[in-house]
């Protein structure tokens, strides 16, 4: 479960600066920067869900 999670870190981590790069002179609103967003939520999604999974079991 660790790897899982240090693996999560590592997706978030890359999926965070591929927003920044996108963002740079687009609006917040722009298809590509919408897309880049979603992709980082539903990575952040995971990791939240498997935060409270482990919490569950202890």
């Amino acid at each position: 479960m660790k790897s899982e999670i240090e693996e999560l870190l590592k997706r978030i981590e890359e999926l965070r600066l591929k927003m920044i790069r996108i963002k740079e002179g687009k609006a917040f609103s722009d298809p590509e920067v919408l897309a880049a967003s979603q992709d980082l939520d539903a990575v952040l999604d995971d990791y939240q869900e498997m935060l409270l999974n482990m919490s569950e079991k202890d």
